[in-house]
């Protein structure tokens, strides 16, 4: 009997020591697992899906969560007007967005200069000189070709001026008034080339064109299944598609071309402790970690920190941009998309 008594004693210290263990180990991933050791606010007008991918493998990497506000440019200039007069202090302590969104903001006011020893490396190009603000990776237009294309030709437009020229060539492009990527080629073209070229080299690839898409992506997409010759689209997603399988070629225009560049900005009148996460944050976007998590989820997006591993790998080091930057107002931009619109696209 003592013996049996002392099994059931035993079984039920070790029941207790489970239950309890179960129990302390539900509480340390709790507090542990889920809830971060800091957080900061970000505004950013990216898709939102980028930024997700971001956070998550930030607070994985740190422990610290960006939350981020997605808003339209004016928005977060308007955020960032009422936390600099004192409206909303503390509201935000960082800034990812376009590099139209950042210039405007930094001429506002609204930004602490930053530069680091990572972004201290960053061309100028792509950065405020004073470190108002740094580019952390960019997004150019280029030729998509589809390869069957390039196989039956001896010589494939590698220029604005011999796409515009090229005969038998079936182009696909997006809609000028349906993408930030799209609109800016066409003011970069104006600013690079002149209003008159420019209009004239599209008016040029207006017959050529298949389909003008409202997406980034349908151009891509039409080159790797053939419907299209040659895309004029993002690289990002044309990365994207050529790891998918599809049967393109990315060729980059030897007269230069357009990028949308995104970069971090601190934001003015932040608390000193969110100011220092965000300093970490910015430095982590110029990092080899922030590409890979990007790659990851089929962001393929071009670095501009030269000494990543991922800029080093980059095979369109030959890559041109312009070198003139569209400086239109809204008026301005307005005007010229409505003159493609009625010259060309409608004419």
């Amino acid at each position: 009997m003592r013996r049996y008594t002392s099994l059931l004693v035993t079984a039920f210290l070790l029941l207790i020591v489970v239950v309890l263990g179960s129990g302390y180990l539900a509480v340390a991933d709790h507090d542990g697992g889920k809830k971060p050791l800091r957080e900061i606010t970000a505004y950013t007008n990216l898709p939102t899906e980028t930024a997700v991918v971001l956070t998550n493998a930030y607070e994985s990497a740190s422990g610290v969560r960006v939350n981020f506000v997605p808003l339209g440019r004016e928005e977060i200039l308007d955020r960032l007007k009422a936390q600099a007069e004192g409206e909303g202090a503390g509201q935000a302590a960082l800034v990812l967005g376009d590099s139209e969104l950042l210039y405007r903001a930094a001429a506002m006011g609204y930004l602490l200069p930053y530069m680091s020893e990572h972004g201290d490396q960053v061309p100028e190009k792509f950065r405020q000189t004073e470190g108002y603000w740094i580019g952390v990776w960019y997004d150019p237009i280029v030729f998509c070709v589809n390869q069957d294309y390039l196989k039956a030709r001896q010589q494939v437009p590698d220029t604005w001026q011999a796409l515009a020229a090229a005969p038998n060539v079936r182009v696909g492009v997006t809609d000028f008034l349906a993408a930030d990527a799209s609109a800016n080629l066409l003011l970069s073209m104006i600013a690079q080339f002149g209003d008159t070229a420019a209009y004239d080299i599209w008016r040029q690839i207006h017959p050529k064109v298949v389909q003008y898409a409202h997406y980034l992506s349908n151009p891509v997409r039409q080159a790797g299944m053939g419907e299209v010759d040659v895309a004029v689209a993002v690289e990002s997603e044309t990365l994207r598609y050529i790891h998918d399988g599809y049967p393109l070629k990315v060729i980059y225009p030897a007269d230069g071309t357009s990028a949308m560049v995104t970069g971090t900005g601190i934001a003015f009148k932040t608390s000193a402790q969110d100011e220092q996460a965000a300093k970490a944050f910015a430095d982590w976007l110029l990092s080899d970690e922030a590409q890979l998590a990007l790659q990851s989820q089929g962001f393929y997006f071009l670095p501009t920190n030269p000494g990543t591993m991922a800029y080093k790998t980059f095979a369109g080091k030959n890559l041109l941009l312009f070198s003139v930057r569209p400086q239109f107002n809204a008026q301005q931009r307005h005007d010229l998309l409505d003159r493609w619109v009625k010259e060309v696209r409608f004419n």
